[in-house]
């Protein structure tokens, strides 16, 4: 038991899906899992283990940003022995490319300022996805014939901006996709535990359009994602 994690040692398996919203971690576990069992309730950061086809796979709630975020991933590294993350969060599209509802598979992040994603210079050296993981998410995306966009992505630690319009204009002209709050962290953290991740992300509201996708179908957007994360976990070992 951690502080913010009332589950034992042992409950987690070693691959962990790190959503943000526990409705989607228990969406997740009651859609893909067998047998899921729920392992943490504390804060209402829902975790869950369970097989997927197979193999046992958790998946942990993070919250909203990098300060939750990395509470949660560290306590997992750290206490309980998780080796491989993979993010299934949702982000904003900053290109024509990434329309609404498309799914963005973050083969580097760029961080908005060198203070992103990391606390006090612990998590600083920049980091991208495991190649592996990688590797193995866009062949089996490929193969699943999941439609998906594979690159650059944006992160941020301010949700609402003053200059949300302008803000990322260095980010775009670099050809980032999309942005969200926590990749940046996930791979700085890895690289800190030496543990692998990746982050996979649906857009959930266009920069570009000024388009959203209304929070009651969010769960039915999460499918292709989902299921890619859970068949990348089992295959890339």
């Amino acid at each position: 038991m951690t502080p913010h994690i009332e589950a034992g040692k042992g409950d987690y398996a070693d691959t962990v899906l790190l959503p943000g919203d526990p409705q989607r971690a228990e969406w997740m576990a009651r859609t893909f899992l067998e047998a899921p069992r729920c392992v943490n309730r504390r804060r209402g950061a829902l975790g869950y283990t369970g097989l997927y086809r197979g193999q046992p796979i958790s998946i942990q709630s993070t919250g909203i940003g990098v300060s939750s975020f990395l509470i949660y991933v560290h306590e997992l590294l750290d206490y309980y022995g998780a080796r491989t993350l993979i993010r299934t969060g949702t982000c904003g599209g900053l290109s024509a490319e990434a329309k609404l509802r498309s799914l963005v598979i973050s083969q580097s992040a760029r961080p908005e300022n060198t203070e992103s994603g990391q606390v006090f210079g612990l998590y600083q050296a920049d980091a991208g996805p495991d190649p592996g993981l990688l590797a193995c998410a866009l062949a089996k995306a490929a193969e699943l014939g999941i439609d998906h966009h594979a690159g650059l992505t944006a992160c941020t630690d301010i949700f609402y901006h003053p200059e949300a319009r302008t803000r990322y204009a260095e980010a775009k002209a670099l050809g980032a996709l999309a942005v969200d709050m926590e990749t940046s962290a996930l791979y700085r953290i890895a690289a800190h535990f030496g543990a692998r991740a990746l982050s996979l992300l649906t857009v959930v509201d266009s920069l570009v359009t000024g388009e959203q996708a209304d929070y009651s179908e969010r769960q039915a957007l999460f499918t292709d994602m989902s299921r890619l994360a859970f068949e990348t976990a089992r295959e890339g070992r």
